[in-house]
């Protein structure tokens, strides 16, 4: 194939040639045609034909059959030198972003969010959980905004706070603007070591008023889960069972930055590490909220530590606005109380709908 010439379609030096080979063809006799087709091998012309009726054919076949593997070997050709410049500029991009990491060539903000980091290394080391692991379903993206602020208050469960992760890659990687979630933790979580550090280039920040506020009024989208660990390490028996939603500090910085409350139900997060029990004591001397005995951990150890393989949906309601309240709604408690209602119960029924939908926990 090495040595094969390709003839394209428009070349006058092809056309001339077969025109000379056609003219030689009309002007001789019956016997150049019986040799012809003696030395072609695969045409038998009928009897009693005349050298004007011999097929003329096998030659032009020759020039047809070499255009044809022309124009089947040039994609084989073209396709590993692509292959190659692809994979050159993923190197290169890797190596820049090594040289930038090692020259310290890049930004965090005030809160100390890494967004190269995240991007290119944190949600790549998470997206095989969502994807393939927990294989998440994500509806009714579209009721994030686009752009400009809004507050995503969600459900929390499932022992370790895997799915505030997992909420963070679904909102990145399923929103058409591809928009990043701040989510608010919990205090423990900024004093555990590399805990600490990874949650930070994340872009979480403290679950306290003023850093929700000053996000939301740069236009971030702000994640926060009004359970706490009071939802995250509650027994398996009450599953799906949304405690109370704290005093509604949330609807408060909404209605005074005058951005939407989009509730999210999380569905599957459960059941992937049913707590049958908590050993109390042991959880006060290490200095934790709870200390979780499943039906794996701490019996089979480190093994116990993997979660089951659950099949997750998470579903984002109707964003309700909060720009139509006066300026003083923010210190009103009973406006507060019944919108803190209004998003937990929006949750709560979706997440009954979700349970009722679902065929199994696993599939």
């Amino acid at each position: 194939m090495a040595d094969a010439k390709v003839i394209p379609f428009d070349d006058d030096r092809s056309r001339s040639a077969s025109a000379g080979r056609q003219a030689r063809r009309r002007g001789a006799g019956s016997r150049r045609a019986g040799a012809e087709s003696s030395a072609a091998g695969d045409v038998h012309p009928l009897p009693g034909a005349t050298g004007r009726d011999a097929p003329a054919a096998p030659p032009r076949r020759d020039t047809e059959t070499e255009q044809d593997a022309a124009r089947q070997d040039t994609p084989q050709e073209r396709r590993p030198a692509e292959d190659d410049g692809g994979l050159e500029r993923r190197i290169a991009s890797g190596l820049a972003f090594l040289r930038r990491r090692l020259t310290g060539e890049y930004e965090v903000d005030d809160f100390g969010y890494d967004a190269e980091l995240t991007d290119q290394v944190l949600l790549s080391l998470l997206r095989p959980l969502y994807e393939k692991y927990f294989r998440v379903e994500v509806k009714g993206i579209d009721n994030i905004p686009k752009e400009g602020g809004a507050l995503i208050v969600a459900n929390h469960s499932g022992t370790l706070p895997l799915d505030a992760l997992m909420l963070q890659v679904a909102v990145h990687d399923r929103h058409p603007a591809q928009r990043h979630l701040r989510l608010l933790a919990a205090d423990l979580v900024f004093v555990l070591p590399l805990i600490n550090e990874l949650a930070r280039k994340l872009g979480h920040t403290l679950a306290c008023t003023e850093d929700a506020e000053r996000l939301l009024s740069q236009g971030e989208l702000v994640g926060v889960m009004p359970e706490g660990f009071k939802g995250i390490g509650k027994p398996f028996s009450e599953r799906y069972k949304l405690q109370r939603f704290g005093r509604g500090g949330f609807v408060s910085t909404a209605l005074r930055q005058r951005v939407p409350i989009v509730p999210c139900s999380i569905a599957g997060a459960e059941e992937i590490y049913p707590m049958i029990g908590n050993a109390k004591t042991l959880a006060r001397l290490l200095g934790l909220p709870y200390f979780p005995l499943t039906p794996t951990f701490p019996w089979l150890g480190p093994l116990g530590a993997i979660p089951l393989p659950t099949k997750w949906t998470i579903q984002f309601g109707e964003p309700i606005p909060t720009d139509g309240y006066p300026a003083e709604a923010a210190d009103d408690p009973m406006l507060m109380f019944d919108l803190t209602d209004q998003v937990r119960e929006e949750i709560q029924h979706t997440l009954y709908k979700l349970l009722v939908q679902r065929r199994s926990v696993f599939f």
